[in-house]
């Protein structure tokens, strides 16, 4: 019998001990979280967003007024195309103040799921599961919001392995909803974080550590190897 996600959780937080919080809930400044760094650890990743924080702002009004030289300065301490990641910030900026009145949160109480995320999807970098990540942090919907390490992690306990992208994310995702017991806002942020790392430490993509892993009873990739 495949285990289910509350299971999976338990056994990671046995692991790893309760996650963290997010760095903010905010969803303006989530997506700013995901632009301020590139191929960045967690660590520096978090040390950018607190400089951005601490010499510009993260109100959108701030980050258009700031100096494009700064904004590219702030970026470098978060990895390479700094640049090209101080100008989608700006765009992102931009299209708060313009479009939302300068206020995202409001302006996506006021839609439903569809418009929801065809908006979010409207800004630099944020695809799918990064639009499902700003409405869960926020606490406007439960969703399942995985990250690429969270996804292989669950593709292999119940799939056997990862397939083609869409396809892997959609079947996993509605393994997920079916979930009840663990399908709620505070368990899907949890989920987050602990597959995630669970991804990034021990199910990594080239040489994933099955003998360790305390989800290898139960993964259907581990039997199959």
């Amino acid at each position: 019998m495949p285990v289910e996600l509350a299971s999976v959780m338990e056994r990671l937080e046995s692991r790893y001990g309760a996650p963290p919080q997010p760095a903010t809930r905010d969803p303006f400044e989530t997506i700013l979280f995901e632009q301020i760094a590139y191929l960045a650890s967690d660590a520096r990743r978090a040390e950018t967003f607190e400089a951005l924080r601490a010499r510009v702002g993260l109100a959108p009004a701030r980050i258009l007024a700031a100096r494009p030289a700064l904004l590219s300065e702030i970026a470098t301490l978060g990895g390479i195309h700094a640049a090209e990641r101080a100008e989608r910030m700006r765009a992102s900026a931009r299209l708060v103040l313009d479009e939302c009145a300068g206020d995202l949160r409001l302006q996506l109480r006021s839609l439903d799921h569809r418009g929801r995320m065809k908006l979010l999807r409207r800004f630099p970098m944020i695809g799918e599961p990064g639009a499902e990540k700003v409405l869960l942090f926020a606490g406007l919907e439960p969703l399942p919001a995985l990250d690429s390490n969270g996804l292989r992690v669950l593709a292999r306990v119940w799939l056997g392995g990862e397939g083609e992208y869409a396809a892997t994310y959609r079947a996993v995702r509605q393994r997920i909803t079916a979930d009840q017991a663990a399908y709620d806002l505070p368990n899907l942020v949890r989920a987050h974080h602990l597959l995630r790392r669970h991804g990034q430490n021990v199910c990594n993509r080239k040489a994933p550590g099955c003998a360790s892993c305390p989800l290898a009873p139960a993964c259907t990739f581990r039997q199959a190897s």
